[in-house]
């Protein structure tokens, strides 16, 4: 589905991003700083000379290529073919925000001099990136000899590298449902004030909420005493809790 299209794409990220970070920090003996990026080098702004500890983002590729993809390679089926499409495209959006990072040398800091290196950025991006493209990702079939896939509706375009492709359509994740692993959300706590994902609008799926007002200690008044602790008192905190409420259908008890 949609979603296992998007696990599959941000756990391969993942992957790539803590190794290359493991290597840039000396943790792991197979990998050190990237080795290509030595000696003098240009861009807009002019010369440069390569230094500080680029990271080695080609080893996490590697590694991840090797280690996620492991399993799908021994497949040929539809299933596979869509995960590592899927987990390439993961790769592929840590790589793409790689930045060039630099720092000046000169007479106060004229920059007559700069060394410059290749940073990851924030993996915040990775993921805002990914869910972008799971919003947009592309309903494939399998083409005619199996090797690959087209789009499902020919309206639309034909996914690229880095475009996440699914083959069924979601379930309804409003409803319970064991036979395809979705809990639903009746009894999930909304936010009453939001309106975003986790409004109770939203949350319980037009069904209505449920509220209790409930008692709960709380750590209150809390006072930094020299030297070195900080003291709170307990309070007692009234609040109000909304829960999704339950489908009202038949078809949902027997599906439980």
């Amino acid at each position: 589905s949609r979603e296992s299209a998007f696990v599959h794409a941000i756990s391969s990220a993942g992957v790539v991003f803590a190794i290359t970070r493991a290597c840039s920090q000396g943790e792991l003996k197979s990998c050190s700083c990237d080795p290509k990026k030595k000696g003098s080098a240009k861009d807009t702004k002019g010369h440069f000379d390569w230094g500080g500890c680029s990271d080695n983002i080609d080893y996490g590729v590697k590694f991840a290529r090797a280690f996620v993809d492991a399993k799908e390679r021994k497949g040929k089926d539809a299933r596979a073919l869509m995960n590592l499409h899927n987990n390439r495209a993961g790769r592929k959006a840590v790589k793409r925000f790689l930045k060039q990072e630099c720092k000046c040398h000169g007479v106060s800091g004229s920059c007559t001099l700069r060394t410059c290196w290749l940073a990851m950025a924030d993996f915040r991006r990775t993921g805002d990136y990914l869910w972008k493209k799971y919003n947009g990702a592309i309903q494939v079939v399998m083409n005619q000899d199996g090797t690959g896939f087209t789009v499902a509706n020919k309206r639309f375009k034909k996914p690229t590298k880095n475009d996440l492709v699914y083959f069924e359509s979601s379930p309804d994740y409003c409803i319970r449902d064991r036979d395809v692993g979705s809990l639903g959300t009746a009894g999930r706590v909304c936010n009453q004030t939001s309106r975003g994902m986790d409004s109770c609008e939203v949350m319980c799926c037009g069904r209505g909420y449920d509220t209790s007002r409930v008692s709960r200690m709380t750590k209150c008044e809390c006072k930094f005493h020299w030297c070195c602790a900080v003291r709170c008192q307990d309070c007692l905190e009234v609040v109000d809790i909304h829960t999704c409420k339950a489908p009202k259908s038949a078809g949902w008890i027997s599906r439980t």
